[in-house]
């Protein structure tokens, strides 16, 4: 008897016996829902349903804006401008760019990128039936890159893509990416969920990656799941070409859902915080806590009187997952927050500093406001001539593109040519003046005031953590 007679009979003495096409009990089963194609009907399936049911809600984006060029330096120089002729005024040109975008309120409510809108001075929509509406931003926001437009339907209702409440994605499922492509017109790839969870294309971020093709033009636009719903905004593609390399991202929907809300509701993409500044762990510092992997993230500061500090977490906690979300990295506990709404309590898995797990509820806020900014100017002939400064706060730190946990009074702008450029930068906080303590932006005023006739200025300032100490000679 040979090798596979015996197993033959060996699985016939087990009670296990298999007919002629029938299905084979060993082999892999599919979860309810999904399947393999296994005949010649099956392969010839198509799309065709589901893109007719979801293309109308898919638009084209196309802004354009005015950029100003700086004029020949030379044309300044009375000298010089008798020769060359031409202007010393800055010249205009208007640049256009195109995206996609897709409707997901029927009253003309279009979620799309941030990139594609960002400083347009006009928005034109153009739907999938050539129909063409001038549009206004309600809201964007370039960390997440996300932005929310509206047009003026008149009352009518259009076509929406509902965005997945949840969308159950694994890698291997299928997916349409719908967009316009190189401003070709709308078009529609195929493809699978390559990875989920992809943090290390930007800082705040937790991407769909699929193989569809995404090229420049598909920013903004869906990423369709076979039931028909948005479970993604395509966002960017990685290539040096600048085509599609089958390594495309895309915006998952729980955040663009609450991008949305966010901006409706409120105006503006809010996104709130926990108080709590984060970094990953790595191979090292998993061995040295006694974590049994690298995983989640580790919180080196946290913000006096915010939500963690409330709840009662410390420095050297490591955040392994929120509301049952595991937590690989800080990219991907800042999205994780970031599809929290404003009050919303959170629950926490924390590996504390001395070995235990424990559970930890964090009520998700707004950053801070307080104290209020207090923007001053410096002016006179004084060596800070030109300087504006600000009591910062988490929510002003937020808005300047600054780090939220700086404290104090700030360097927030410094105005061109002034006698300041030279000296300060953009975030220096200001400690002393002339022995004088800086504790609040009024305080640097006076400080100046008593010392207008000085030629020499004592100064101590924070600038990027290191205390620099000197004297101005002005």
């Amino acid at each position: 008897m040979t090798a596979l007679g015996a197993l033959t009979v060996t699985l016939g003495a087990l009670g296990f016996s298999q007919a002629a096409g029938s299905q084979n009990v060993f082999a892999p089963q599919p979860e309810p829902g999904k399947f393999v194609p296994v005949n010649q009907a099956q392969m010839q399936m198509s799309f065709s349903p589901l893109v007719k049911q979801t293309a109308p809600a898919v638009v084209n984006v196309f802004s354009s804006r005015t950029v100003k060029r700086r004029a020949n330096p030379f044309m300044d120089d009375p000298f010089f401008s008798q020769f060359f002729g031409g202007s010393a005024q800055p010249r205009e040109r208007m640049e256009r760019s195109l995206g996609s975008g897709v409707i997901v309120r029927s009253n003309g409510v279009i979620v799309t990128n941030s990139h594609v809108v960002d400083g347009a001075d006009e928005l034109r929509i153009v739907l999938n039936d050539r129909r063409e509406y001038d549009a206004k931003i309600i809201a964007q926001d370039a960390q997440s890159d996300l932005a929310v437009l509206q047009i003026d339907t008149k009352g009518e209702r259009l076509p929406v893509l509902p965005i997945a409440q949840d969308s159950g994605l694994e890698v291997g499922d299928l997916v349409l990416a719908i967009g316009n492509p190189f401003g070709v017109g709308q078009t529609v790839t195929s493809g699978i969920v390559s990875a989920l969870g992809r943090t290390n294309v930007t800082d705040l971020s937790s991407f769909i990656q699929t193989d569809a093709a995404v090229n420049p033009g598909n920013s903004g636009g869906a990423l369709v799941g076979m039931d028909g719903s948005l479970v993604g905004v395509n966002t960017a593609i990685f290539s040096r070409s600048g085509g599609s390399n089958g390594i495309g991202f895309a915006i998952p929907a729980e955040l663009v859902g609450r991008a949305v809300e966010s901006a409706v509701k409120d105006g503006e993409i809010v996104r709130p915080w926990i108080g709590a500044r984060t970094q990953a762990v790595s191979s090292d510092m998993a061995l040295a806590l006694g974590l049994d992997r690298p995983r989640g993230a580790i919180i080196s500061d946290i913000y006096k009187g915010g939500p963690s500090d409330k709840a009662g977490l410390s420095k050297g906690d490591v955040i392994l997952s929120v509301d049952g979300t595991p937590i690989n990295d800080d990219s991907g506990l800042r999205f994780k927050l970031a599809t929290l709404a404003p009050g919303q309590r959170a629950t926490l898995q924390v590996f504390t500093d001395n070995g235990r797990e424990k559970t930890v509820t964090v009520k998700a806020a707004l950053m801070e406001e307080s104290p209020a900014p207090d923007a001053r100017e410096i002016e006179g002939d004084n060596p800070f001539a030109g300087i504006v400064v600000v009591n910062m706060s988490p929510k002003l730190a937020e808005s300047l593109d600054f780090d939220p946990y700086i404290q104090g009074v700030v360097v927030s702008k410094i105005r061109s040519r002034s006698p300041a450029r030279r000296r300060f930068r953009p975030g220096d906080i200001l400690l002393e003046i002339n022995g004088r303590k800086i504790n609040a932006a009024k305080d640097v005023a006076r400080a100046i005031e008593t010392g207008n006739d000085r030629r020499e200025w004592d100064i101590s300032l924070d600038r990027g953590g290191r205390i620099q100490t000197g004297t101005i000679r002005y």
